[in-house]
Parts: C-alpha cells; structure tokens; sequence
C-alpha cells in the first residue's frame, strides 16, 4: 500500500494546485489528472467561457514539463502542428525545424476549429508519440499528453472531430457553469490578476512517470474484467447506438479504473470504479443513431442506462 498512498499524494497534490485556479470542479480537476496518470489524451468540451483552457494550462503549470500550446485556426497546415523540413543553405542539407507538438504537455486550443486535414495530423502523434516528417521519425518526450478544448459542434466555424480522432482520447471532460458562489469566488480572485500567475510546479517530471509506473500494480479481479467488457459489448449492440465503443474503450476504462483506485487510496479496482468513469471513457466514443437523435437521446443517456440494467459483480474483488 506504500506505492499507492504515493500516487493518491501525487494526485492530490496535483488536483489541489489545480483548483486554485478552477473553482469548484473537483470532478472535472480529478479526471484531468486521471488522464495524466493512465498516459492518455484528455478532450475538454463545452461552452465558451467556463475555464477549458485554464484546466488544460494550470495541469500543465502543475508539473515540471515543458510545455507548447497551438491556437487552431481553420487556415491551418499539418506542418504547423508537426514541423516542417527546411533546406540550409550553409550545409546544402535538410534540417528538421520542429513544431509545437514536440514537447511534453501539449495544449490544442479549439481543436474543432482546424480542419479535418490538419486534425489528422494528430492522429500518429496521439497513438504513437512520434512524428514523421518527409519519412524520418521523431520520437516525443516522455511524458507526453494532448490537452484539448473544443466549442459544442453546433458553433459556428466549427469542424466535427474524425471518429479515429475521437477515439484517441482516453477522456472527454465537460466543466458546466459554475454555481453562483463558486462564481463569485471567481470575480474575487481575479479582482487584481489571475491566478494562474502565480500557479507553479508540484511534481516533478520524475515523479509523473513513476506514479505512471505505480498506477499499474493495481489489481483488476477477472469478474471486474468482464464487467468492463460486457458493458462496452452493450454499445455495440444497442438499438440507439450507430457505432459502439472500440476495444480501445474497453482499455480506457481498465486502466482509467487503475488510477481511481489509486487516488482513493486502493490498491483494487471497484465496479463503482467503472460506473463513475463509464460517461466520460466512452461517451464520445458511442455514436447516437438518427432516430435516437431525434427522440433526443444522447450517448449519456444511452450509458446510464446500460449502467442501470448490466449486473453489477459481487463477491471478493481485491488481491
């Protein structure tokens, strides 16, 4: 249990300095660092206004990696996001000049703003952490995370994300509107400046991937396994669903359910494990069918109720 009180301190420490810059979004704080943890892409999606760019700034503050942050525009280029080959004159040779991608936290400001072209370019860096450009392969830094916010697609000047894309993502986060002292608390912080300023580092760079390390001694019982698979069996199957959750869902949710554990200070995954992170592993994985469109249903809608109706497993789960 040492190692995992070692990673629940890390985390805490991490949500903790996050939070002072997002108010009242322990939720949302703890998901990003559950991102963090589990080597995955975190998708932070909502309205305009409600702190996507700071959660993804103040996570980023928060460790002691090097940070790049791209502004996506529908003028945009791949190459702009990779980097570019560039002929040296002096050396008669191509040189590598590297884009912003290349570094360890990655903030992809309005994502859905580019087009599906230049979104694409993210596709290799996401799941291989590599770049290859005019056929020579740049290997990324370790650790190496993609924040990205994102308008709802209903925005104008918006482009929908690739299903292939989207699936890259370990998580999709949404903060919603604040409650009224929570925002309160927010025009008293920012009175004079913003306090992001003065966020600075609690981790260092050693310390993230060794809680990345820790995070996966963490027991998974086969009936908790087949929990996991059977409830992203039920996307595929589903009369609302047009396109359920790839294997890669199932993934996110075992190792997702790995760094809850951890950060409650368990050292075995719970079935409340699964149910709490299922919406956020999977809802932008499930694509909702026309009909149910229609009828209003959304892919929450469609989680909860398989949540509701799949049997939960009982009996002694841990080591």
């Amino acid at each position: 249990m040492a190692d995992i009180s070692q990673v629940q301190s890390f985390a805490e420490s991490v949500s903790n300095n996050i939070e002072k810059v997002i108010v009242g979004k322990r939720e949302a704080v703890d998901l990003a660092v559950v991102g963090l943890l589990s080597r995955g892409h975190v998708l932070i999606e909502d309205v305009p206004g409600v702190g996507k760019t700071m959660l993804a700034r103040s996570l980023a503050c928060s460790l002691g990696c090097s940070f790049g942050r791209i502004q996506f525009t529908p003028d945009m280029l791949p190459s702009d996001v990779t980097g570019v080959s560039v002929f040296n004159q002096a050396t008669r040779e191509f040189e590598f000049r590297p884009g912003p991608v290349m570094t360890q936290v990655v903030l992809t400001d309005e994502i859905n703003r580019a087009t599906p072209k230049t979104q694409a370019a993210l596709l290799e860096v996401m799941e291989e952490r590599q770049v290859t450009v005019d056929g020579t392969t740049h290997v990324l830094p370790k650790p190496f995370m993609v924040l990205a916010t994102q308008n709802p697609i209903e925005y104008e000047g918006t482009f929908q994300l690739p299903e292939a894309e989207l699936d890259r993502f370990l998580l999709r986060v949404r903060l919603g509107y604040p409650s009224l002292a929570d925002e309160v608390s927010v025009l008293e912080q920012q009175q004079f400046h913003h306090p992001v300023e003065d966020l600075g580092p609690v981790a260092s760079v050693e310390e993230v991937l060794e809680a990345q390390e820790l995070v996966k001694n963490v027991y998974v019982s086969p009936a908790v396994k087949r929990y996991i698979v059977e409830l992203v069996d039920q996307t595929r199957h589903h009369d609302d669903v047009y396109l359920g959750a790839s294997p890669r869902g199932s993934l996110t949710l075992y190792r997702t359910g790995q760094v809850r554990a951890a950060m409650q200070g368990r050292d075995y995954v719970l079935p409340d494990d699964v149910k709490v992170l299922a919406v956020a592993a999977l809802g932008h994985r499930v694509i909702v069918g026309p009909r149910a469109r229609l009828k209003g249903l959304s892919a929450e809608n469609i989680l909860q109720g398989i949540l509701e109706e799949l049997p939960v497993p009982e009996g002694d789960l841990t080591a």
